[in-house]
């Protein structure tokens, strides 16, 4: 098993020299034109140089401040630097430029079908906003930087949201922006391109789900009223307790309290009073009968 693991590591250990190698024989073979390549650009120049006042306007281009040209000579870049902002030079029969726009880009994720961890569909739209910091990269790398990183958004936002519950997808937007920017980010650097914000716009339940979600939120509101009002109820008797054993201790407590009621009663201006009366004063009425 040792001696397995150990060949495997060579294999890829050797492979990554390989790869190195022909890198390095790419480099050094893009650094030169050529003699058939050099000899075209003398063409160009002597055409340049003899009929300089009507190329003159073919020869220098304009960039913008937020702009930067790619100039492909002869198929190859040229400096490894593009140029701008302002004024440079390109030969009209050999070179050609591609302008990459460095502002900050955003769109809109369309909303994705998403089957989250604890089998729940939602449907989740978002919106991304990159730029590109390399534009050679962007230019060399990837036919269409703008195009392969909306899709690559639509398939991170697939990917990351069915590793969620959807507890965790209603109250983690934050965390789950974050990681959808780290993974954009790693994914588009090859491209030149680096991703500013991610940010989750709407989380859409189906209609079931929202009424089971609702009939459950309200039965726990009325849970807690219920609770609520037992131990409203349960302090107002100890109060009442408490209340009574004062009251008991002094009989003629009961009856200020008598009159006091009367008292509330007759501020209020009713028609039919109800006097309490003890039961002690009837009881001497029944004895004599």
């Amino acid at each position: 098993m040792i001696s397995t693991t150990s060949s495997t590591a060579e294999m890829v250990t050797q492979g990554k020299l390989q790869i190195n190698a022909v890198d390095n024989v790419e480099d050094k073979n893009s650094g030169g034109l050529g003699c058939c390549g050099w000899l075209l650009v003398l063409i160009s120049l002597l055409t340049v140089a003899v009929t300089f006042p009507l190329t003159l306007f073919m020869c220098i281009k304009i960039v913008k401040e937020y702009e930067r040209a790619v100039i492909f000579r002869l198929g190859r870049i040229t400096d490894r630097k593009p140029k701008g902002p302002g004024l440079f030079f390109v030969l009209p029969c050999t070179d050609n430029f591609v302008k990459v726009d460095l502002r900050t880009v955003s769109f809109d994720i369309p909303p994705q079908e998403i089957l989250t961890r604890d089998s729940v569909t939602v449907s989740v739209d978002g919106v991304v906003y990159f730029r590109i910091h390399c534009p050679i990269s962007s230019v060399a790398n990837v036919s269409n930087a703008h195009s392969s990183t909306r899709l690559l958004a639509q398939t991170t936002l697939r990917n990351v949201l069915g590793t969620k519950n959807l507890a965790e997808l209603l109250s983690d937007r934050e965390g789950i922006s974050l990681s959808m920017q780290e993974a954009l980010d790693e994914a588009t650097d090859p491209w030149g391109i680096k991703v500013e914000r991610v940010e989750i716009k709407d989380v859409k339940l189906p209609q079931q789900l929202q009424r089971a979600m609702a009939a459950e939120a309200e039965a726990s509101r009325e849970a807690r009223a219920k609770i609520i009002a037992a131990e409203g109820e349960m302090n107002a008797s100890r109060a009442l307790k408490e209340a009574s054993l004062v009251i008991a201790e002094s009989p003629s407590a009961l009856q200020l309290r008598y009159l006091q009621s009367l008292n509330s009663i007759a501020a209020e201006k009713n028609s039919t009073i109800i006097f309490p009366v003890p039961i002690d004063m009837l009881q001497g009425f029944m004895q004599r009968k």
